[in-house]
């Protein structure tokens, strides 16, 4: 009956109720759609960062960290490898590599840029370099004088594939090594920064041109499942001499995204609370308006021998329904905007500066929890039914003598 009620009460002043029900359904909208695209930004930061070299974990000399140096390498990969062996789950993957600060150049141009020596079939199962290149080809183990550029790099030293590019760095006896490699394939990375930043040759022409031998400088490894393992991480660490190798986990390895998933919960409640203010001020105002425009009826229905508290219950009800139906139409629309959004996503290439600075994607696709949809609901049912107590209370208090005589 209450049910029955209520709904008609609710559709009594139809322009009143669609009012209430629009600022619902967009309060329900917005929250949902800016969670997803909030987290769609946090994956692809993650994503972006871990796919660039970074892996969901690695492993250094000590010290390489804080002094990333030659000096600082790796000299016996073989006892990595070991336990590696010995303590990752099934499916894991690894890749070794050289990575050196050096200068690349041309006749016309200079810059520098991070010279990565890696081994191709490995690593085209660890990062984003394996499906990159989209001119020329990929390495193989032969290409001892081949490297690999960023289409950014290579508009900036106005080359081409086929043509030379020397790389010079400090090798392990404090020398300047130098040498020339021909353009094998032009690799696309999602940010910019990125393309300008590395190049790619094999790991033993790396090795052959710093005096390395068998040196590395990282391993960089991908875990099978989700990037957070600390049980690999921790038997890693004590199958490796503490006091030569060091790991690190990708939030080690990527602080700005870690920082940022740390505050993403907080950014969310804040814009929960901002749309609910402004929600809520809307729904008690018109309860309010609807409540004193039936102050007759409620006196009569008290009169009559019903309890404040039924009356209360009564008002209650109908904002029940009212969020009810606005969280369903704004679930709905919710959904249909993730989804249209999930195929074509917002393209940021217009503020690329910006987004590779906060390591973004240049595209954003929304990305869907159920903790925040359940509290976006959560928050607008919970807090609706609050603020709809006050003028709920107000009917419940009505004196049946001064609202029948209420004009």
């Amino acid at each position: 009956m209450y049910l029955q009620f209520a709904w008609r009460n609710i559709w009594r002043n139809t322009r009143r109720t669609t009012v209430i029900l629009v600022a619902v359904i967009i309060g329900i909208w917005s929250m949902i759609l800016l969670g997803a695209l909030m987290r769609g930004i946090a994956e692809g930061m993650i994503k972006n960062g871990i796919s660039t070299l970074t892996g969901h974990l690695q492993i250094h000399h000590k010290g390489y960290r804080s002094d990333p140096a030659i000096e600082h390498s790796i000299t016996d990969p073989q006892v990595v490898e070991h336990a590696l062996n010995k303590v990752l789950p099934s499916g894991a993957l690894w890749a070794s590599r050289v990575r050196v600060n050096a200068v690349a150049s041309n006749a016309r141009h200079s810059s520098g840029v991070t010279m990565v020596g890696i081994e191709p079939s490995s690593e085209a199962n660890v990062s984003f370099i394996g499906a990159a290149v989209y001119q020329g080809r990929y390495l193989t183990q032969q290409d001892q004088n081949g490297i690999l550029v960023g289409e950014a790099l290579l508009d900036k030293f106005e080359t081409k594939i086929g043509r030379k590019l020397v790389l010079m760095s400090q090798d392990t006896k404090g020398e300047i090594a130098s040498r020339a490699f021909r353009i094998l394939g032009v690799f696309r990375a999602e940010m910019e920064a990125t393309e300008k930043q590395f190049v790619f040759v094999t790991r033993k022409a790396s090795q052959i041109m710093l005096q390395l031998d068998t040196g590395i400088s990282e391993v960089s490894v991908m875990l099978p499942g989700k990037p957070d393992n600390p049980n690999a991480i921790s038997e890693l660490k004590a199958a490796l001499p503490q006091d030569q190798f060091e790991v690190h986990s990708w939030r080690e390895l990527l602080p700005f995204q870690t920082a940022y998933l740390r505050i993403l919960d907080g950014f969310i409640w804040i814009w929960y609370l901002v749309v609910f203010v402004a929600m809520g001020f809307g729904i008690v105002n018109t309860t309010l308006m609807a409540v004193f425009e039936r102050i007759r009826e409620f006196g009569l229905l008290k009169a009559l021998g019903m309890k404040p508290w039924w009356i209360l219950r009564e008002v209650l009800t109908e904002s029940f329904l009212l969020l009810v139906t606005g969280m369903i139409i704004g679930n709905i629309l919710a959904f249909l905007s993730i989804y249209i959004l999930s195929r074509i996503g917002i393209d940021l290439s217009a503020f690329a500066a910006g987004a590779e600075y906060a390591g973004m994607s240049r595209i954003i696709y929304p990305a869907i929890e159920v903790k925040d949809i359940i509290m976006a609901n959560g928050v607008v049912m919970l807090l609706g039914l609050l603020v709809s107590a006050y003028p709920a209370t107000k009917a419940a208090r009505f004196i049946p003598v001064k609202a029948l005589a209420h004009t």
